[in-house]
């Protein structure tokens, strides 16, 4: 009998002890998911109080130039971190400690965050293929700039070789009828008065530079966030300068209400009035259109000749054949200068210049260099159909520009005309937070914490 008792005990007990460790294991069980459901009320409320705050984006950007982003500053023109605490406090994250571990403006990064929305907005709608056949000439606009600046020294090194066989046989060629000598005037000219349509005035307006974007002094953010362009180097500056020449004016163009007429001459000079930078861009396409206008006119034997009978005649009391051969050489290249600026007439008129010249879109006459600028020049330049357009060129001149540099100028214009044009005084794009990465601690019952991070951005 007390053996049976005894035996009854230790079941009695085993049993007790097994029903203790089982309630002890629901009980930890229980608590587990309590604390793990409260960790998910934390970061489901720290999700919708992220999307809340940035849901605040500032919706005149968004409607004018198709980019999302939040006004750090709270129309204040100050940014303060505890101004976007205080919203997620307000939508709901409260109960949390929080602190930013890492925000974006829109100017950080070589503008980083501005130019992968810019893309993407481009890509979602248009898609891609409807730059396939651009993306095909990228190389030969980079090989372009590359001849330029080679026939820039190549005419200079002309130049240089012609006054010193003139100053070594102690000879000078004609003043008149020297299309050498004109040229060289030409160049001197205000180039705007050479080459605008007649009657076509040129917008007289103009900014603070120093108030500017690129010239001032910049909010930074910090933390380390994921690179958001595409890989391909030349699809992106094509995908950005298309964003470009849809959101901004150009001189060809219906003008508007903003700072500046000329917004993509601004992009891409980033002087302070609409004229100087219409002057630059237009210096620009001159050297630009040089490249093909040469490479074209050497391979025309009737021009060559054409020249080469012209510096017969102005060095015909030089008895020097090097003189006569380099000043054909020296016709040849302010032909080609005066070719030149006829092609910017026509793209100034709203006309077509194509790529590459033949002896159907050549313009000028040797004769007619002379009177270039002059009260006998009436010519506006023609249209070649199948050439390219103003805007066409300028897609071109966006290509080859530094992608940060246009970036900064294009939100340089962007933040004058919204305070230009809405009043907003207090905009300032490098307030402007694309991404936002917030830690978050919650404190739960006997001494339990929970630290997360939580990340948001436009893209």
């Amino acid at each position: 009998m007390r053996k049976k008792q005894s035996f009854r005990g230790e079941v009695t007990a085993y049993l007790s002890l097994v029903f203790i460790l089982m309630a002890a294991f629901v009980g930890g069980v229980m608590e587990s998911a309590s604390l793990q459901n409260a960790k998910n009320y934390r970061r489901a409320d720290m999700n919708r109080a992220m999307e809340s705050v940035f849901a605040e984006y500032q919706k005149e950007l968004l409607e004018e130039y198709d980019i999302f982003a939040l006004d750090g500053s709270y129309e204040t023109g100050r940014y303060m971190e505890r101004n976007i605490i205080d919203r997620l406090y307000y939508y709901g994250a409260g109960d949390m400690e929080q602190e930013i571990t890492g925000i974006c403006f829109l100017t950080d990064r070589g503008c980083d965050a501005f130019c992968s929305q810019a893309a993407s907005y481009m890509e979602h709608k248009y898609g891609l293929g409807f730059i396939d056949d651009k993306l095909e000439m990228t190389s030969v606009w980079e090989r372009q700039e590359e001849q330029a600046e080679e026939y820039s020294k190549r005419e200079q090194e002309q130049q240089d070789y012609l006054e010193g066989l003139l100053e070594e046989n102690e000879g000078e060629l004609p003043q008149e009828g020297n299309p050498i000598r004109y040229a060289g005037e030409l160049k001197k000219s205000p180039i705007l008065s050479l080459v605008l349509p007649k009657g076509q005035a040129v917008s007289e307006k103009r900014v603070n530079g120093r108030e500017m974007l690129s010239e001032r002094d910049r909010n930074a953010g910090y933390g380390e966030f994921t690179v958001g362009s595409l890989e391909d180097k030349n699809l992106s500056s094509l995908m950005f300068g298309e964003y470009l020449l849809k959101h901004f004016s150009g001189f060809t163009e219906e003008k508007g209400t903003g700072a500046l007429d000329y917004e993509l001459e601004y992009i891409l000079a980033g002087r302070e009035s609409d004229k100087e930078n219409l002057e630059s861009v237009v210096k620009k396409l001159l050297f630009m259109r040089f490249v093909p206008n040469y490479a074209y006119i050497q391979t025309d034997g009737e021009m060559r000749a054409e020249a080469e009978a012209a510096a017969l005649t102005l060095c015909t009391l030089l008895a020097v054949p090097a003189i006569t051969e380099a000043a054909a050489q020296g016709i040849l290249l302010a032909w080609v200068y005066g070719e030149s600026i006829m092609d910017i007439r026509s793209l100034l008129k709203g006309h077509r210049v194509p790529l590459v010249k033949s002896k159907e879109s050549w313009q000028l006459q040797l004769s007619k260099l002379l009177t270039l600028g002059t009260e006998e020049d009436r010519s506006e330049g023609r249209d070649d159909i199948g050439g390219l357009a103003y805007q066409e060129y300028l897609r071109i001149l966006l290509f080859l520009e530094r992608k940060e540099t246009a970036a900064l100028r294009a939100l340089g214009i962007m933040e004058q005309n919204l305070r230009r044009i809405y009043g907003q005084t207090y905009f300032r794009a490098d307030l402007c937070v694309s991404r936002l990465e917030v830690g978050s601690t919650g404190r739960f019952r006997r001494g339990v914490s929970y630290h997360f991070k939580t990340y948001y951005d436009y893209r």
